[in-house]
């Protein structure tokens, strides 16, 4: 393996494209066969990569051909730039072994994509010369090809020491992304709001999915894609606003609660009851009175509703049952 400069950057200068670098891909799953194979097109070479599964062979094979399938020590003695993703779980632990084994090399980059994740999780391998640098795709994964136009524009969080940002950024502008800096403390703050945001819609979108069923629509995906995609799209335009109460994504906020009206409130809550009774959907009416709860207090904050109109709500709403057992 052939060391790093301390810049990352053919001389030394932060601002140009970083070498050609060898890439070890330790972990094959959806993200990292995606984004070595990212790297590959940038014009960097992939060296190997691990893959324990069925499917991350597979991914080796039909995002990476040609590349040898390899041990996680054979992959990092081989590369110039160890592309680690793994579960947030296992990488503490996965580094910590590395370094014990002396796998870890003077110069080498060693790049996580774990959210939550600073490169603190990086210093067994920094004490032993490493570069240390996380950078994680706010983008879910498919693990197939149509990733790779995806990255495009997407936002990358970049943490890094100071001198190595420039080597995170670059990176990222190689395949496409956007890096954005988040600070190491910061980094379990960013990776819980991103995923209550993907996640919890997910489940919010279930929820509503069942409830449509329940009344007899036949698709309901159907039903909800215009209107979420509505109001997903306003929601995410304005949330780059800031009012009274933070980003401005409130200001996308539509139905009873941004009209105070706790009428139509209470029959929701009524009939979710039901529908939990019914079909065993317990945890639908708690999560609309947890999220109900919450508009009704930033509706208020930002104006949309008077302090009348908010009490008249939260009162439905502390009346509700809380989840079934």
């Amino acid at each position: 393996m052939s060391g790093v400069t301390p810049s990352g950057l053919p001389g030394g200068d932060p601002g140009a494209r970083p070498g050609r670098l060898g890439v070890g891909v330790v972990g094959a799953g959806r993200v990292g066969a995606v984004l070595g194979s990212a790297l590959r097109s940038a014009g960097h070479t992939v060296v190997g990569a691990s893959g324990v599964s069925e499917e991350s062979r597979e991914r080796i094979e039909t995002l990476l051909p040609g590349v040898p399938n390899l041990t996680v020590p054979e992959v990092v003695e081989r590369a110039e730039l160890v592309l680690l993703a793994v579960p947030d779980d296992s990488l503490a632990d996965l580094v910590a072994g590395l370094a014990e084994v002396g796998a870890w090399q003077g110069g080498q980059l060693v790049v996580h994509t774990s959210g939550r994740y600073g490169t603190g999780v990086l210093a067994p391998a920094q004490r032993a010369g490493a570069i240390p640098v996380a950078l994680h795709p706010a983008m879910t994964f498919s693990g197939m090809s149509l990733d790779l136009a995806r990255i495009e524009g997407c936002t990358f969080a970049v943490t890094a020491p100071a001198a190595v940002l420039p080597i995170g950024q670059a990176l990222v502008v190689e395949i496409g992304g956007e890096p954005v800096v988040v600070d190491e403390g910061a980094r379990e703050l960013y990776h819980a709001a991103l995923a209550h945001a993907s996640n919890h819609l997910v489940v919010l979108v279930a929820q509503a999915a069942q409830a449509l069923e329940a009344a007899g629509i036949d698709r309901p995906g159907r039903v909800l894609a215009p209107l979420l995609g509505a109001a997903l799209d306003g929601a995410v335009r304005s949330a780059d606003v800031r009012d009274d109460v933070g980003p401005g994504a409130i200001a996308a906020l539509t139905g009873p609660v941004s009209r105070g009206d706790a009428g139509t409130v209470t029959a929701h809550l009524e009939v979710l009851e039901d529908l939990a009774t019914r079909t065993g959907a317990t945890d639908v009416p708690a999560t609309y009175t947890e999220l109900a709860r919450g508009a009704t207090r930033r509706a208020l904050a930002s104006h949309r509703i008077d302090d009348v109109a908010a009490r008249r709500l939260l009162d439905v709403l502390d009346e509700s049952p809380k989840e079934h057992p």
